[in-house]
């Protein structure tokens, strides 16, 4: 398993953009599928993206056409580009990572497929 740390949460107002990034320590991270996912108390964590090798990217519904999804390798670090924000966006945001090989199309979007995850960081979307 790796170490993760997100950054780059705060607070926006609606309409406007964040980019949250995580760091990866531990396994080659270019052999890692990375996720995102939030959480709002009270309610189960919600799949936002992922990205499995460089160019293979999912969406939750409810952010496609407003997140991108990218990886820099020689960094170890997952970037999630978020546009467009919504006050419904609020939340703590999540990086996850699992083997490659561990994960499908079909699994990619499940919070129980990853092995390690961050301790989160904040999103605040003012309306």
């Amino acid at each position: 398993q790796e170490q993760l740390v997100e950054s780059g949460g705060g607070l926006v107002q609606a309409g406007g953009s964040l980019r949250l990034s995580c760091t990866a320590s531990g396994r080659p991270f270019s052999t890692l599928a990375m996720g995102w996912f939030r959480q709002v108390p009270g309610n189960q964590r919600q799949f936002v993206a992922a990205i499995r090798g460089s160019i293979t990217t999912f969406y939750g519904d409810s952010v496609k056409g407003r997140a991108t999804i990218s990886r820099d390798d020689a960094k170890a670090t997952v970037y999630l580009q978020m546009n467009t924000l919504k006050p419904e966006d609020t939340a703590v945001y999540y990086c996850a990572s699992a083997p490659m090989h561990k994960l499908t199309v079909a699994t990619m979007s499940r919070s129980s497929e990853y092995e390690s995850w961050g301790r989160g960081t904040q999103v605040t979307v003012s309306s």
